[in-house]
């Protein structure tokens, strides 16, 4: 792994079931088990899904036309499947998008289709990562067991 590629994120335990997120950037947020309002490890998976792509897309149509409205809402189902573990299906990201009447808003509305396109297959590090089923590997760090 070399500096430019290597990406983390480290979570810290607050109590039972409630864990703060945090970046190497010093951003920070609360996630937990849905009890409350912090959001629960799934919603962070289908809220990463749908800000890639928005991201992506918002830079090639902003070019453009500035949106009059961009709203993503995504959604799937989660199940435990046949061989009795949870997972996630029917993944679906659905955009709103307007832009303003004219020529700018007409061409961001032509590169719209293209843009998510884009995304969708080569852009978007994280829908790309779940369509491929990239391993992960779970370990314990060495002395993690007692003081």
């Amino acid at each position: 792994m070399s500096e430019d590629t290597f990406r983390s994120v480290e979570i810290e335990r607050a109590s039972v079931g409630k864990y703060v997120l945090r970046n190497v950037r010093g951003g920070s947020m609360s996630m937990g088990t849905g009890q409350d309002a912090s959001f629960t490890p799934v919603e962070l998976l289908l809220a990463a899904i749908g800000a890639c792509t928005a991201i992506d897309v918002d830079h090639i149509t902003a070019r453009r036309a500035e949106p009059t409205q961009f709203s993503v809402q995504v959604t799937g189902d989660k199940i435990r499947d046949e061989a009795g573990g949870n997972r996630m299906q029917n993944l679906t990201v659905e955009f709103t998008v307007t832009f303003p009447q004219g020529a700018d808003g007409d061409r961001a509305r032509e590169a719209l289709p293209r843009s998510l396109q884009q995304s969708h297959e080569r852009l978007c590090t994280v829908s790309r990562t779940v369509e491929l089923g990239i391993p992960v590997s779970i370990v314990e760090a060495a002395g993690s067991t007692g003081d």
